[in-house]
């Protein structure tokens, strides 16, 4: 007879053990010794205040330590070649696994790059077109939009058997980029009046460009160059002085006994001026090019980027041209349809791809569409593609707020595809704000208490319905609603927009109210940002702050970014009798040693550079000199070191009030982001606290109307609270406020809504409700409008 002792289950084999991921002692940023076992194939959500340290745990930690672990195993000469990543500050990481990283940093904004090449979709449409397009026109690098035509002939000499012997050889590169717009869909032109007044000559100061005016080098190198008379007016000059002033190429020359290179001047701007990015020019500098600057399809291409040769063949009466503007969903079918056993393999595959982006809510776009004008929510769900049809399985799935830029109709979308991820064996990881989204966790790790030094600790592990009772403050939060307003403010006037067209809108003719806060929503994709960005002039009185990233190296700090800094420098010099260079760490102040960056970088080839902070000036960034001078008792250093609502009070009174800086010192604050420092680098911030520092800088600027897209990207539920209030304040003062927004505690807090829709794509475009939140719950008529009841317990 068998025993009990038979009867028992085996031991579990050790190789099953190995279920949770384990951090202990991290200190990356503001993390303050976190230490957190994270179970492995379940869906843990990270949750928390914006900037409390959750992407420092999530992405700066784990997902860091997976990375470079895995770059070792690769040869020394491929490591040359990758990223060199850093040990994260912390004691112990165990239990990871391979990490596969789908965070919101934009798809390059390149003009060549769109949604097709940004996934793999073109690349197999183009050997598609190559192999069953009529005429046969070449290989796939006919069909791309990135490759020139070329040909070439001459001779080459080579060594043979110990002679050198000369061989005639010629190629040709059948390419498909169209010629006269070089691939990029649209050609740039000069407005001539723009650059100068033709009525005066040099001499007179005829030209208008910024920095070309006032007698100073810019002008000078025009004027006394030779080329031509500078008494005499631009309107007389002859066909080549006009040639010589507008497009001579590079020339050497002595102009008062300096060597210089003179230029043409149309040439010399768009080297200076057009090819850098708009959003790092100088304000003066913006103004002049979209002044002068005109964007016109190309007449070749008709804006398709290709030549004529890769548009002329054809598959089933569509060109790859045509294939590339179709709506994807719709594209999807048409690729369903074809039936070509000799390149079956590739059909499958390439239908797989175009069915991934339907399902994850992406069908509404085009593979033609620039990958620079998707939103952060968008390039994240391009970058799930590849991965919704893996094979793999015991990966960490890593994610930063994937439902960005959703729609509650999109959210539930997006949980299931979290869901079927995890289901496949799978650790998912979620940095996330949004209640349906920390809903469906398995585990939830909440950081804080608070923002930056204040946070940097875990509050709670656990459950959702342990977070319901733990009191922390996502918990408080957590069941929120905000109500509908009993009364909404009247409007001052309307905003008329007529016979918007636009991408996907339909010849929309709608009033904005004017005066009140204005909330524009609908599903994604259905044409909300073309009606607002591409509709609203961004003329006089209109300031617009849309999602576009913040640029700024380490070097960058708020105080540098807002424009802090020139105040405070100048308040310095004027308290010393001294430069305000001297209180710049990127100018004449700078410690010799590290010029200012406050760290010594060593660069270590295919291992990790080593920071180490600079043993002369301690890290303080500046000359030991400059901090002897003080104002209101402390030196530039420790400002810099101070966070916003210390500064606030310190400029506010007293010997080192300074208005100007108190200003701007109040906006940040105005804004929620009080506890940032002064000093602390750009690159150190959390996504929600760069769309609030650029909130700040423009709401400096004199604008009658504000246009904000998603403002509550990145924010906390308890945030949110807070940024509702700031919207109130800024329509009491008188201020239209125009929100493009999907969250519904903004949507009820609206006096105004307009709902796009009812679809995304071209089954969107069309105005589907006008009218105050209590209406469109009332009247339940729309997906937005069953959510919103939804949400306000209606």
């Amino acid at each position: 007879m068998a025993t009990k002792k038979d009867q028992q289950p085996p031991a579990p084999h050790v190789a099953d053990s190995h279920d949770l991921i384990r951090v202990h002692g991290a200190r990356v940023n503001n993390l303050k010794d976190v230490s957190v076992e994270i179970p492995k194939r379940r869906l843990t959500v990270f949750t928390g205040v914006s900037g409390s340290g959750k992407s420092s745990l999530v992405f700066d930690t784990i997902a860091a330590e997976s990375q470079r672990l895995i770059n070792e195993t690769y040869s020394a000469f491929l490591q040359g070649f990758m990223p060199t990543l850093a040990r994260p500050e912390v004691d112990v990481l165990d239990g990871l696994t391979t990490a596969i990283i789908v965070d919101q940093q934009r798809l390059g904004a390149d003009p060549r790059s769109t949604v097709g090449t940004a996934t793999d979709a073109n690349a197999m449409l183009r050997i598609l077109f190559s192999r069953l397009g009529k005429p046969h026109i070449g290989s796939p690098k006919a069909f791309s939009f990135n490759v020139a035509s070329i040909s070439g002939a001459g001779a080459v000499t080579m060594e043979r058997a110990g002679q050198k012997v000369k061989e005639r050889r010629s190629f040709s590169i059948t390419g498909g980029m169209c010629p006269r717009c070089e691939g990029r869909g649209a050609v740039t032109d000069l407005d001539l009046t723009q650059l100068y007044d033709d009525s005066k000559s040099l001499s007179q100061g005829a030209i208008t460009v910024p920095g070309y005016t006032g007698g100073g080098w810019n002008s000078r190198l025009y004027s006394e160059s030779g080329f031509f008379d500078p008494d005499k007016p631009i309107r007389r000059f002859t066909k080549k002085e006009l040639q010589d002033f507008l497009h001579r190429e590079p020339t050497r020359m002595k102009i008062a006994g300096i060597n210089m290179t003179y230029e043409g001047l149309i040439p010399r701007i768009q080297k200076s001026m057009l090819a850098k990015d708009r959003e790092g020019m100088q304000p003066h500098i913006r103004e002049f090019v979209d002044r002068a600057v005109t964007f016109t399809t190309c007449p070749d291409c008709e804006g398709t980027r290709l030549n004529e040769g890769a548009r002329s063949s054809k598959i089933k009466r569509i060109s790859i041209a045509d294939a590339c503007a179709m709506q994807i969903s719709d594209l999807a079918k048409w690729v369903g349809a074809l039936d070509e056993p000799s390149v079956a393999p590739l059909l499958t595959a390439l239908r797989q791809t175009l069915d991934s982006f339907v399902e994850i809510g992406l069908g509404y776009l085009s593979l033609n569409r620039p990958a620079g004008t998707l939103s952060g929510g968008e390039a994240q769900r391009v970058k799930m593609i590849r991965h919704l049809g893996s094979s793999l399985t015991d990966t960490t799935y890593v994610f930063d707020e994937p439902t960005i830029g959703l729609h509650p109709h999109d959210i539930q979308r997006m949980n299931d595809l979290l869901l079927q991820l995890r289901d496949k064996g799978n650790t998912v990881l979620v940095v996330e704000h949004k209640p349906e989204t920390i809903a469906i966790a398995d585990h939830i790790v909440d950081l804080g208490p608070g923002a930056g030094t204040a946070g940097g600790t875990v509050c709670f592990e656990g459950t959702v319905e342990g977070l319901r009772t733990g009191g922390t403050i996502t918990g408080r939060h957590f069941d929120d609603r905000a109500a509908l307003k009993e009364t909404v403010r009247k409007p001052t006037g309307t905003l008329e927009i007529r016979g918007a067209t636009a991408h996907n809108l339909r010849n929309v003719d709608v009033d904005i109210p004017l005066g009140v806060l204005a909330v524009v929503t609908g599903v994604a994709g259905s044409g909300k940002s073309s009606l607002v960005h591409g509709s609203i002039p961004p003329g006089e009185g209109v300031v617009s702050v849309d999602q576009s990233p913040i640029r700024g190296s380490r070097r960058s700090n708020p105080a540098t970014y807002t424009g802090l800094l020139d105040p405070i420098r100048k308040a310095f010099a004027k308290a010393n009798g001294v430069k305000p260079a001297l209180f710049s760490a990127n100018s004449e102040g700078a410690c010799p040693n590290c010029n200012g960056a406050g760290v010594i970088y060593t660069d270590l080839a295919m291992m990790a550079g080593v920071a180490a902070p600079c043993e002369e000036c301690e890290g303080k960034r500046f000359q030991a000199a400059v901090l002897d001078y003080h104002l209101g008792g402390r030196d530039i250093s420790e400002v810099l070191a101070m966070s916003v609502t210390e500064a606030e009070e310190f400029f506010g009174a007293g010997e080192a009030r300074t208005p100007a800086a108190h200003k701007i010192l109040e906006r940040l604050a105005e804004v929620g982001l009080g506890y940032l420092t002064l000093g602390q680098p750009l690159t150190t911030l959390s996504g929600g606290e760069r769309q609030r520092l650029k909130l700040a800088t423009h709401m400096a600027e004199k604008g009658g109307v504000y246009v904000l897209d998603e403002p509550t990207t990145g924010l906390h539920l308890a945030d949110v609270e807070q940024l509702l209030g700031l919207l109130d304040r800024l329509v009491d003062s008188g201020k239209s406020v125009i929100v493009v927004e999907h969250h519904q505690a903004v949507m009820a807090h609206a006096d105004w809504i307009i709902d796009l829709g009812p679809g995304a794509g071209h089954d969107g475009g069309r105005i589907v409700f006008e009218g105050t939140p209590a209406d469109l719950v009332a009247a339940r008529s729309t997906l937005t409008g069953e959510h919103l009841a939804a949400y306000v317990g209606n």
